[in-house]
């Protein structure tokens, strides 16, 4: 017996080791937990909704019990986030669709004058082209003739030879022949002879012909004759004018005979004060204020504290046939812009005086994702043919103008001339015109794309005008003010009541507006929107989005580290075989690693393999004498 207690003790020891061994692997894991994962995902699901701070997440462990009370909060639970997240889509969306607010303020401050544009309205015989001119009042006085029955008065030709006068009208005859006014049956009298009792002269449509250089030609039609006349009138003018190689032959300013009286602020004006040059249809035009070396600035508002002209609108010596109005063209508008009379110009009648109050407006607007405006139009792809800064008018003319000269080959005369390009003559291009209309047609439709190139500028300045109109100079006082003026300008004005116009520029008041944009949603404010959508669905805080946050990092942690462990479990299955004589000796060395692990089937195994230790314990005599008596 004695013999027996002596081989168990071995046992003995041998299980108090295993023991004392997976004590130390405990206390291992316990000291190494703060950098381990979970062992299971519902371990980490159930320790997150234990310990958050999200509001709900608690239900889905207490209620496990319960298994219809852990559907429903499950099931609120995430549809809670799902509304939570479709609201941080909307917010998300209006964050990029870059809203901006409209702040308006009200500045008080002495004000800079703008400059003001003054046409006479009617283009003037120039010198240059006065025979050219007189030729074109021939042929437009047998073109009516032969259209209307009307016998167009002509003015008085100065030409000394007639012969010279006969080879002049040919040269010019031919050009206009090719262009010729001819009326047209409107679309539904087409089959119908021109003889027919049921057409009459409102039947017609009046236009001219043009036609390529292919002979494809098409009929620039008008409802009205006298829009008809002036378009082909103004249409062989412009070639006349495109003829004179200087246009410097064209200015012939005559300041005196136009502006009878000038004056700013109570002060006179001097040829310091304005510049000159020369419209086609306009004619003669003077811009005041326009150098900005010494601008005029307003003391006072009121019409006593402006600019006030007198001018002459009386017609001598000029073409009734280009403007049939009587008067003056004015326009305000800012320095370093080009005055276009066409958009922003209007009439000043004669025999009124004319008074127009101003109120400054100023307009910025956002750039970069928050507008398409350009803050000095470098970054439009469109050159820009004007000496001023960049503006959306000069743009689409500068567009035009150079789709004209790819188009047509040469440039339109109303507008700057690029460089190596000429204007466009029938002379040297013969087919200009109908180039120019397919070209205008394309133009208003936008198909040449100049509307969406040109952007608006980020920052503009413009003038509100109002105006108001009084009879000027009064019955009882028109007798000494036409002596006057006629003695201080000599010049003898044979249409009194027509004769002169009064205008008026001034200040309604010093205050201007500014019209500016801000971002309405910044980086800060979508913070704030996304954080009381979070507390309004979960009523958590930031630190809650790092527990959710952390949920997310330790739930990829734990996939990798259950896919490496099934991975080397896929391993451990399919080991090699053993060599021969060798089984006791492997799954000796198989079981010792497996001591180590952390599970404790790990343990029941090494006490199953217990008894192979007697083999390893040394024989002896008395082991002999008790194998001998068993």
């Amino acid at each position: 017996a004695g013999s027996v207690k002596a081989g168990k003790m071995p046992e003995g020891e041998k299980m108090r080791q295993c023991k004392q061994e997976e004590e130390q692997q405990q206390k291992e894991e316990e000291r190494e937990g703060l950098i381990e994962f979970y062992s299971s995902y519902q371990e980490l699901f159930q320790f997150f909704c234990s310990n958050t701070t999200i509001h709900g997440a608690i239900r889905l462990v207490c209620s496990k019990k319960n298994k219809m009370k852990t559907a429903f909060w499950s099931v609120l639970f995430f549809l809670t986030f799902g509304l939570m997240y479709w609201q941080f889509g909307i917010l998300y969306r209006e964050y990029f669709s870059y809203p901006v607010n409209l702040n308006l303020n009200l500045n008080s401050d002495r004000l800079t004058f703008p400059a003001v544009t003054l046409c006479t309205l009617n283009p003037y015989r120039y010198s240059a082209i006065r025979k050219q001119l007189d030729q074109l009042d021939q042929i437009t006085h047998q073109t009516l003739l032969d259209l209307y029955d009307y016998n167009m008065s002509l003015p008085q030709s100065d030409w000394s030879t007639q012969s010279t006068q006969r080879r002049s009208l040919r040269s010019l005859l031919h050009h206009v022949q090719r262009h010729p006014l001819r009326r047209q049956k409107r679309d539904n009298l087409v089959n119908l002879p021109e003889n027919s009792p049921s057409v009459d002269k409102n039947d017609w449509k009046i236009g001219f012909v043009l036609c390529s250089e292919n002979n494809d030609c098409f009929h620039q039609a008008y409802s009205s004759g006298v829009d008809a006349v002036r378009e082909w009138y103004s249409f062989h003018y412009i070639n006349i004018l495109a003829q004179v190689p200087d246009a410097k032959a064209l200015d012939e300013s005559d300041f005196e005979n136009f502006i009878y009286a000038c004056r700013f602020n109570e002060a006179t004006c001097d040829k310091a004060n304005y510049t000159h040059f020369h419209h086609p249809l306009y004619g003669n035009c003077y811009t005041f204020n326009d150098n900005s070396s010494s601008l005029w600035t307003s003391s006072l508002p009121g019409i006593n504290n402006g600019l006030s002209l007198v001018v002459r609108t009386e017609q001598n010596d000029f073409i009734p046939l280009l403007s049939t109005v009587t008067g003056a063209r004015v326009m305000v508008h800012d320095q370093n812009e080009p005055a276009f009379m066409d958009d922003g110009g209007f009439n000043v009648r004669p025999g009124i005086e004319t008074s127009i109050s101003m109120r400054k407006e100023m307009t910025v607007r956002l750039g970069g994702s928050y507008s398409d405006c350009t803050e000095d139009g470098s970054d439009v792809p469109v050159q820009n043919l004007y000496s001023s800064r960049y503006t959306e008018q000069v743009c689409i003319r500068s567009c035009f103008q150079l789709n004209m000269v790819e188009r047509c080959g040469c440039a339109y005369y109303f507008y700057p001339l690029p460089d190596g390009a000429e204007y466009c003559d029938y002379r040297k291009h013969t087919a200009w015109g109908y180039c120019y209309y397919k070209l205008l047609s394309e133009f208003k439709a936008d198909v040449l794309g100049c509307f969406h190139k040109c952007r608006k500028p980020c920052k503009m300045t413009e003038y509100q005008l109002s105006a108001g109109y009084s009879r000027w100079p009064s019955a009882v006082s028109e007798d000494w003010v036409f002596y006057m003026l006629s003695q201080q300008n000599k010049y003898n004005i044979t249409s009194k009541r027509n004769g002169v116009a009064k205008v008026n520029i001034f200040f309604e008041e010093w205050n201007y507006k500014t019209n500016g944009e801000s971002p309405a949603f910044t980086v800060v404010t979508l913070l704030s929107q996304l954080g009381n959508q979070w507390s309004l669905w979960f009523g958590s805080s930031v630190l809650s989005v790092m527990e959710l946050a952390e949920l997310v990092l330790d739930f990829i942690a734990i996939t990798v580290i259950l896919a490496f462990r099934w991975f080397r479990s896929r391993q451990k299955l399919s080991p090699p075989g053993p060599p021969p004589n060798s089984q006791d000796n492997a799954a000796f060395q198989d079981e010792a690693p497996a001591l180590s692990a952390p599970h404790r089937f790990t343990v029941e195994a090494v006490v199953t393999t217990l008894p192979s230790y007697n083999s390893l314990e040394p024989r002896g005599p008395s082991r002999d004498g008790e194998v001998g008596h068993e």
